[in-house]
C-alpha cells in the first residue's frame, strides 16, 4: 500500500489499512499491546484473536478497514501453538499466572501415557471453557466473576483439534504443539489432561505460531516497531492476503460505485462467496444472491471508508 510520507519522524503515522502481524511478547495483554499501537496514530484497530498475557506469539492486528473483517478471519481459519504444561499441579486460572490450589505426586506417570493423552486430544470435541476467561456471562468476562469471587454457569464449546504431539518430555514439564480451531483454550486442554492423569497440570508457556492465514516467521515485534514506526507501515499486509479462501473478483469503476450503493451486481463465476476487487484493493466482501435478473453478488461487508 502507499502512504503519505511524514514530515518528521517522530510525527504519528497516517491510519493505515491492512494487517499486520505481531510478534507478541510474553506479559502485556492483547489490549496493552494495541494502546501501545494506537499511540502511534492507528485509531481505528482491531485484532482477530486475543491471547493471554502469558502467551507470546501471532497476533494478527487490524488496521484501518481491515477490523471489519475480523469476525471472518476469527471463522475461516485455525491456528498452531507451541507449549509447555507442568505436572502436578492445579491452579485456578489453569496455568502458572493462578493461585496454587492443589498438588499432587506425579512421578507415577510415564512419558508413554502422556504422549497417548496428548494424542487423545485430536478429533472434535467439547471443552470446558476456563473460568479465568475473557468469554462472558450475561455481558460480564468470566475472569471479572471470577475475581469477585462470583459463580458463573460453566461454559462449553465444541473445538476440532486436527494434530496433537509431545515435543519434549522432560517431567514434570511436557513441551507439546497443537494444531486447533480458532477459539480453543490450551490451558483448558492441559488441565483436562492433568485431571485424566489424576495429578493435575497447569500450563507453563504458549507461544502461537500460526494464526490463519499466517506465521511467526511473518511477524515483526511490539518493540521493533515503537521503536522504529515506520517498521509498522512496511509490515502492513492487504486485506486481500488475509483472506486467501475467498475467490477474488474483478469489477470496473462503475460496478464498483454500484457495491458502494449498496446494489447487487452480476455474478461472473461460481461459488457461494468473493471478495470483490476494485484496481486490486478490496472492496467489499459478497456473497451470491438469487435474483429475478439472474446470480448477483450482494454486499456482505463493505471494506471501504
Amino acid at each position: 500500500m502507499t502512504c503519505s510520507p511524514r514530515t518528521h519522524p517522530n510525527s504519528p503515522l497516517p491510519q493505515l489499512d491492512g494487517v499486520v502481524i505481531l510478534d507478541k511478547p510474553s506479559g502485556p495483554t492483547s489490549a496493552r499491546c494495541l494502546a501501545a499501537l494506537k499511540r502511534l496514530g492507528q485509531k481505528k484497530i482491531g485484532h482477530a484473536g486475543t491471547l493471554d498475557p502469558m502467551a507470546s506469539g501471532v497476533l494478527l492486528v487490524l488496521l484501518g478497514n481491515a477490523t471489519k473483517i475480523a469476525g471472518h478471519l476469527l471463522a475461516d481459519g485455525g491456528k498452531v501453538y507451541s507449549g509447555v504444561f507442568r505436572l502436578g499441579q492445579t491452579t485456578d486460572t489453569w496455568d502458572k499466572e493462578g493461585n496454587v490450589l492443589a498438588e499432587a505426586p506425579w512421578e507415577h506417570v510415564t512419558p508413554e501415557q502422556i504422549r497417548a493423552a496428548v494424542s487423545g486430544w485430536q478429533g472434535s470435541s467439547e471443552q470446558i471453557v476456563p473460568p479465568y476467561s475473557a468469554a462472558k456471562h450475561q455481558g460480564t468476562p468470566l475472569y471479572k466473576l471470577a475475581r469477585k469471587g462470583q459463580d458463573a454457569p460453566q461454559k462449553v464449546k465444541r473445538i476440532e483439534i486436527s494434530h496433537a504431539e509431545v515435543l519434549e518430555t522432560a517431567l514434570p514439564y511436557v513441551r507439546f504443539r497443537v494444531a486447533c480451531s480458532s477459539g480453543t483454550y490450551i490451558r483448558s486442554l492441559a488441565h483436562s489432561l492433568g485431571t485424566r492423569l489424576g495429578c493435575g497440570a497447569v500450563l507453563t508457556e504458549l507461544i502461537r505460531e500460526y494464526s490463519h492465514p499466517f506465521g511467526l516467521d511473518d511477524a515483526c515485534g511490539l518493540e521493533a516497531v515503537m521503536q522504529d514506526p515506520s517498521l509498522l507501515e512496511r509490515s502492513v499486509r492487504p486485506i486481500a492476503e488475509a483472506l486467501p479462501h475467498w475467490p477474488q473478483v474483478s469489477v470496473s469503476a462503475g460496478e464498483a460505485a454500484r457495491v458502494r450503493n449498496g446494489v447487487a451486481i452480476p455474478c461472473r463465476r461460481e461459488g457461494d462467496k468473493a471478495l470483490l476487487l476494485e484496481e486490486g484493493k478490496a472492496l467489499a466482501l459478497a456473497q451470491r444472491v438469487e435474483t429475478a435478473a439472474g446470480p448477483c453478488w450482494a454486499v456482505l461487508r463493505g471494506l471501504w471508508n
